[in-house]
């Protein structure tokens, strides 16, 4: 771990800034959704994202076994349909409210784990899946049922957390780059393949490029090098929690720069996902790759 508290200072304002880029990426793509069909917008940023990656590092396979890049596919499929769920539900729902419940993942992952890996969940976490649950009723209600778009969201966010545990369960002992790059890449080509069939697209104008090259650069990419930069410099615990910053950076982009609703009771729903996301971090006693790997690509 990090000695000099200059570097560790340098790395905990660059994941921060990072956070923000996540939170941010959601204004971005609310800005541009109406102008370039979902399958369209998420293929071109999953291959420039890819391209990027591969860029820096040609030689990424090298490391990789069949076996590993069989396991990446299947990761980089749930990631994909995760993104899937969560694009569409920004389209008919608003940046603050995505990017809150977008952060259900976190309270997603230890509960569908406990399903199907038999592992056991901690009083806390139930509680702070049941306060999660209160807060989102709160923060989506639109006449006793889940908003569509919300739905959505909720559903990308459920894929997240079983991106998460393939990635707990198979990322020991596996080229991190290298198994990022397959994931980017399967989502690249499955998304090329669906836009294709419902109309693939060139972005039409320069606002959509830019959130283009936004989202693939820097809250993909580029939040991922630094992510691995930040893994191996910090404790796990002390990377996620800064990252899931972003939840709180996308409430408060969406009320400030796209007139976001804020009223009491979404207020109070917004507080107690947040809070049940942060209990679920802080006491989550899972290995690194469980807590960490995975964030970088999900917004």
């Amino acid at each position: 771990m990090i000695q000099n508290s200059k570097s560790k200072y340098f790395y905990l304002i660059a994941l921060l800034t990072v956070a923000a880029i996540w939170g941010i990426s959601f204004v971005a793509m609310k800005n541009t959704l109406s102008r370039v069909n979902v399958m369209s917008f998420l293929a071109w940023r999953f291959l420039i994202a890819s391209l990027v990656l591969i860029a820096i590092r040609p030689n990424f396979y090298k490391k990789l076994s069949k076996n590993d890049i069989g396991k990446g596919i299947i990761s980089g499929t749930l990631l994909s349909s995760g993104y899937i769920g969560q694009t569409f539900g920004l389209m008919h729902s608003t940046v603050s409210k995505a990017g809150i419940i977008t952060g259900m993942y976190l309270v997603f992952t230890p509960i569908v784990s406990a399903l199907f890996l038999k592992i056991k969940v901690t009083k806390t976490q139930w509680l702070a899946t049941v306060i999660a649950l209160i807060g989102l009723f709160l923060l989506s209600f639109t006449g006793w049922h889940l908003g569509f778009g919300e739905g959505m969201v909720l559903i990308g966010a459920l894929l997240f957390a079983l991106h998460i545990i393939s990635l707990g369960k198979w990322a020991k002992g596996i080229d991190v780059y290298g198994f990022a790059v397959v994931q980017l890449a399967t989502g690249a080509i499955l998304e090329l393949i669906v836009s294709a069939i419902s109309g693939f697209k060139t972005p039409g104008d320069a606002g959509v490029w830019e959130a283009v090259i936004f989202t693939a650069v820097l809250a993909t990419s580029f939040a991922f090098v630094i992510q691995t930069l930040a893994q191996s410099k910090l404790p796990a615990t002390s990377v996620a929690v800064i990252l899931t910053m972003e939840v709180p950076f996308a409430a408060i982009f969406g009320i400030w720069l796209k007139n976001d609703p804020l009223t009491i009771r979404i207020g109070i729903g917004a507080i107690l996902m947040i809070l049940a996301i942060y209990a679920i971090v802080l006491g989550d006693k899972a290995p690194p790759e469980t807590l960490t790997m995975a964030g970088s690509l999900h917004d």
